[in-house]
């Protein structure tokens, strides 16, 4: 793979110019009233999910159902209603003329595979993060989506939410001064028991494992390795690192400007959970930034207490405020924190004179209640289907928040602070290291790029 790809190119990611694409529609074709006619590949639990978030838009319509797991394509199939082409293989679904674009929640080692070819086929691509397993895999994603002029979309929903796209702007007109620290989480207790250790086995009637495994390496079937429990697994995931911490840490490069890392360093423990799987159920991970700002993300899944005094999955702490990042979203002064009186409720107005001084002053605590960012994320996504406009979290920004949490998992696994070159996916200050940036795929599976 080319390690060089120009600024211009990389930042322009999907924006889509009115181009014919390969097997495809031109693009701008669809009117605004007409009706997307949708594939989706995956409908368990998260495929789920979106099909609860794309069926309420008047102008979608499921055309095409792909699973290779019986139960749920029929189940996926009278949720949607109507009579949808259902089919075990997604390169049937690639091939029909009446998918206009293709939604992929499949496991992340099927991610690369999937969206490049659905690019070829001339589909637009809804794909649910992280982008991709490996950070080679989710370069030659953009590559794609950018060579055949697709529409491309990766699924952090934040990116669409009214409450995170209102605070990012505040944070971006300088309102709580200079960034200096960002901190996320994942918190859950699963000590001791965690999965379990079930035996190997038959996978369940109907199932096809050898494909569920695709470029994967050869193992046998266990029932923790597949349907959700994947995630615990490095051969199809980035655990929870990718699959919690690429929300978290895009919401904060968002706030940051869309930088890259300037490197990180990780490390991780399976201390206290007693179950086959390989990534970590403790780590720490620090990312610092070219501005100065530091980042960590914090997965305690044996200890279940909070990991701020507000419960927040996300806090970004600016010279003037900070921001916590939830169920709602609420920035809080400076100011509020300054010689805390016993007791202090930042956002209790009536707590002290203080805290109503400060009200007086202008520093008043703001927050807002967040909504379906899912749902507005597929309204963004369909929206840029017929306008062909880049959509709120083209494929671009999604392979550079999936890579900064994709790369903390690879310093983890050496130990050791990686110094990064976003703009050419490089680790620069250990050549060597650059080999785990990928993996080679189990034949006869291979990237059409």
């Amino acid at each position: 793979m080319s390690t060089t790809m120009s600024r211009r190119a990389f930042a322009k990611g999907v924006a889509a110019a009115g181009v014919m694409a390969a097997g495809g529609p031109v693009l701008g074709a669809l009117g605004a009233n007409e009706r997307i006619r949708l594939g989706i590949i995956g409908v368990g639990n998260r495929g789920d999910q979106l099909i609860d978030a794309f069926k309420p838009h008047a102008d979608a319509e499921f055309a095409a159902i792909c699973d290779l797991y019986e139960p749920y394509i029929e189940f996926a199939k009278k949720k949607v209603g109507g009579d949808p082409f259902t089919t075990k293989e997604y390169k049937k679904l690639l091939e029909r003329k009446d998918v206009d674009a293709v939604l992929i929640a499949t496991p992340d080692h099927w991610h690369a595979l999937q969206f490049i070819e659905a690019c070829q086929a001339g589909k637009d691509v809804y794909v649910e993060k992280p982008l991709s397993l490996t950070i080679r895999e989710g370069r030659k994603m953009v590559e794609a989506a950018d060579r055949y002029q697709r529409i491309a979309q990766m699924g952090n929903q934040r990116r669409s939410s009214p409450a995170h796209r209102k605070v990012i702007e505040m944070i971006h007109a300088g309102k709580i001064g200079k960034i200096t620290a960002a901190r996320c989480y994942h918190i859950r207790n699963e000590s001791p028991i965690g999965l379990g250790n079930p035996a190997n086995g038959d996978p369940p009637a109907g199932l096809d494992w050898d494909m569920w495994l695709g470029p994967a390496p050869k193992v046998p079937y266990n029932e923790n390795r597949g349907f959700y429990k994947f995630r615990w697994f490095r051969h199809y995931s980035g655990g929870q690192m990718t699959n919690f911490g690429t929300h978290y840490i895009d919401v904060i490069q968002w706030a940051l400007g869309d930088i890259c890392p300037a490197g990180v360093f990780a490390v991780g423990s399976r201390t206290a959970v007693e179950d086959n799987r390989d990534v970590p159920a403790t780590m720490e991970a620090v990312w610092d930034y070219p501005d100065g700002a530091i980042v960590t993300f914090s997965q305690y899944n044996a200890n279940g207490a909070p990991g701020t005094a507000r419960g927040s999955g996300v806090e970004i702490r600016g010279t003037k405020a900070t921001v916590y990042f939830g169920g709602s979203v609420e920035m809080v002064p400076e100011s509020l924190f300054t010689e805390p009186l016993p007791a202090l409720n930042p956002l209790d107005r009536a707590a002290s004179k203080r805290q109503a001084a400060a009200v007086e002053k202008g520093a008043e605590p703001w927050s807002i209640k967040d909504g379906d960012a899912t749902k507005d994320h597929a309204r963004n996504f369909l929206d840029c289907v017929k306008s062909r406009e880049t959509p709120n979290s083209p494929v671009s920004i999604g392979h550079r928040s999936t890579a900064s949490t994709l790369l903390a998992n690879v310093a983890m696994d050496l130990k050791k602070y990686l110094a990064w070159d976003g703009e050419n996916d490089r680790i620069t200050n250990d050549p060597d290291a650059n080999r785990h940036l990928g993996y080679a795929y189990r034949s006869p599976w291979k990237l059409p790029i």
